[in-house]
């Protein structure tokens, strides 16, 4: 969203009276001083302020829980012009954002909110807050691979921390897995995956921290009720 716009709709001042604080240099994303006009910013991971004094979006809080399908990006737009997990949210006035991402071809739990503060201790790993995946794999991993992948390993330059693997179920040359991690690196389970030899058919979130899927429809969605924002809060 552009900084201005952000402004206007926290009730700072009107769009062009909003261009007018940020020419004068009055206006820091993360710290650091912004006098261009149009510049975007992330109204649920940037910190906006003013003078010195957070923004904040006065905009009713929004907290929705999403079964998210294949074939769907996780994001606000996209520049291919695929469908993304906002066509699928309907009846909202409010303008929501989903919280980290979801692969194109992985399903299962999205949470969507306008709550800036919460979305940022749901993505940053520091919280760590625990997801949890069903995976189909290629083959039968080995207790060797399991350990490799429990302990972490190297990906893309980086070393992931410790997760859990459990083997469910293994048949004609599958596996089902039960994942847990507290990253959310891009693609990083189906990178996992890969590095120990047994690639991903399907992939499936079904939990996060202790929010559970449940019955939820692929597609559709529901609001979180109050016990279960409250425990998000407390995270």
């Amino acid at each position: 969203m552009r900084l201005q716009k952000f402004m206007a709709q926290c009730g700072i001042a009107s769009r062009r009276k909003s261009e007018e604080i940020i020419a004068s240099k009055r206006v820091k994303v993360n710290g650091v001083v912004i006098t261009e006009l149009g510049y975007k910013i992330d109204p649920l991971t940037d910190i906006i302020t003013v003078d010195g004094k957070r923004v904040k979006n006065r905009e009713k809080k929004i907290y929705i829980m999403m079964n998210k399908p294949k074939g769907y990006v996780t994001t606000v737009s996209d520049e291919f012009n695929r469908k993304t997990v906002l066509d699928l949210i309907k009846g909202v006035k409010e303008r929501v954002y989903p919280i980290g991402r979801l692969d194109f071809d992985t399903s299962g739990l999205l949470l969507l909110t306008n709550d800036g503060e919460l979305a940022y201790k749901l993505i940053h790993p520091k919280f760590e807050v625990v997801k949890t995946y069903i995976a189909t794999i290629a083959g039968k991993p080995s207790d060797e691979a399991l350990e490799r992948f429990r302990h972490g390993l190297e990906i893309d330059g980086y070393v992931t921390s410790e997760a859990e693997i459990e083997v469910l179920s293994s048949v004609n040359d599958k596996s089902v897995v039960r994942i847990q991690i507290h990253e959310g690196k891009n693609r990083q389970i189906r990178k996992m995956c890969d590095k120990i030899g047994h690639p991903v058919t399907s992939l499936k979130r079904i939990a996060i921290g202790e929010l559970e899927l449940g019955t939820i429809k692929k597609g559709c969605w529901r609001f979180l009720n109050d016990n279960e924002i409250e425990y998000l809060k407390k995270i």
